[in-house]
């Protein structure tokens, strides 16, 4: 990604200079216009840093969010005590475990240290830090309670973080159940299954419908296993890939939303994320059409997605936020949309936000902890109604043949 030396007038009339890794000078632009700055002129440079963005960027696969909610937090608490904001930074990469984490900060260190702000040094490590932390730490830079912004940040990750685990935790033992079940399904098939019914080659009856199914999928998978699996592998990789276009986005995000009890999961997880991050930004000095691309950008699913952007088109009109919600009552209910409608009449939205996200936090948290009584007694119905036909299919053929005796 290039590097680009830039200029920009503030509000006030003032020049800035300063860098910025980008892909083109277009997104340079709408970066700098989001922080109400307007750019005068820009200049592609090489980069002179002992380190390689690059070679950091690629290195790493995914800096965990727990890593970085130590990273905040103890910031937090430095700057808070006096710390110089390059001296915090140099004491927080020596704790730093991660190597690539630790190489990151390093490398934000050197630039606040070269005079580059906070948020900019942030911004191009674009695979570490979300643009809500970054447009937060701008936030917090520019009206000075950087200590504070990176205080509600720790809080909001690990809300964020408790939330999604807890869910995770919830859907794992059903996991393990159904890929259990899948495995032995297949060695079954595969060894115990033909020498069970190899008796009944040497028999003339006609066997029934369901034994002639079992051995058919049992010679198929004996006999073409192996471009089973391609094809099976083959068919995951075009699901992936179909996936991550719009459309296949799209589709597949529709589609997780209308099934039962984990439809409802995801609805209620996106508007905690919707409504914390609401909290959050309103908090700062982000402007609020701002304030809905970024939230756009922290949803999980591309139809709360393509509401927050509409939302912000609206806003741009004059429109509010809550009528634009209220037009899609199965992404958002009544009493999230009446509630917000009280926020903006009130001047609490903030709070508000925050109250309604508790809500949803809640009621995710006590569905996930019943989840399990829920999925349980559906899979022992299904292994239970499995292993029955399974049975059936193998001693209908041998109460034929000893009737024959």
């Amino acid at each position: 990604m290039p590097e680009y030396l830039y200029t920009a007038r503030t509000p006030d009339g003032k020049l800035k200079k300063d860098r910025l890794r980008v892909k083109d000078e277009k997104e340079l632009e709408e970066f700098l216009k989001n922080q109400n700055l307007i750019l005068t002129s820009s200049k592609e440079v090489k980069k002179t840093s002992i380190f390689s963005f690059e070679k950091i960027n690629n290195a790493i696969s995914r800096v965990s969010v727990v890593q970085k909610m130590f990273f905040t937090q103890n910031l937090a608490v430095m700057i808070r005590t006096g710390f110089s904001l390059a001296l915090a930074l140099d004491t927080l990469a020596k704790q730093t475990a991660n190597k690539q984490f630790r190489g990151v900060i390093e490398e934000i260190k050197l630039d606040v240290e070269n005079g580059i702000s906070f948020s900019i040094a942030l911004s191009r490590h674009p695979k570490v830090f979300s643009q809500l932390f970054i447009n937060m730490i701008a936030a917090g830079e520019s009206s000075g309670k950087l200590d504070e912004v990176l205080k509600n940040l720790t809080n909001q990750m690990k809300k964020d973080h408790a939330l999604l685990s807890k869910v995770r935790a919830a859907l794992m033992y059903p996991s393990v159940v159904v890929v259990a079940m899948i495995g032995i399904g297949v060695v079954m098939m595969i060894t115990v299954i033909p020498q069970i019914t190899s008796i009944y080659s040497t028999n003339s009856a006609a066997l029934p419908l369901p034994t002639m199914i079992i051995i058919g999928i049992s010679n198929l998978l004996i006999h073409q296993g192996i471009f089973i699996v391609i094809g099976l592998i083959l068919l995951v990789i075009a699901f992936i890939r179909f996936k991550k276009t719009e459309k296949g986005k799209r589709i597949w995000h529709t589609f997780l939303i209308k099934l039962p009890v984990f439809g409802t999961i995801i609805k209620k997880i996106n508007i905690a994320r919707f409504t914390r991050t609401l909290s959050s930004l309103l908090k700062t000095d982000i402007p609020i059409v701002q304030t809905l691309q970024i939230i756009s950008k922290t949803l999980g699913n591309s139809l709360y997605t393509d509401s927050m952007l509409q939302a912000s088109n609206e806003v741009k009109k004059g429109v509010s936020i809550v009528k634009t919600l209220q037009e899609k009552p199965k992404l958002f209910p009544p009493v999230v949309t009446q509630m917000l409608a009280v926020g903006e009449e009130s001047g609490t939205l903030d709070s508000i936000s925050d109250e309604i996200a508790n809500f949803f936090e809640e009621d995710v948290d006590q569905t996930a902890a019943g989840l399990s009584s829920i999925i349980e007694p559906i899979l022992m119905l299904i292994i239970g109604g499995v292993v029955a036909v399974m049975a059936l299919a193998i001693l209908m053929p041998m109460y034929g043949l000893v009737q024959q005796i």
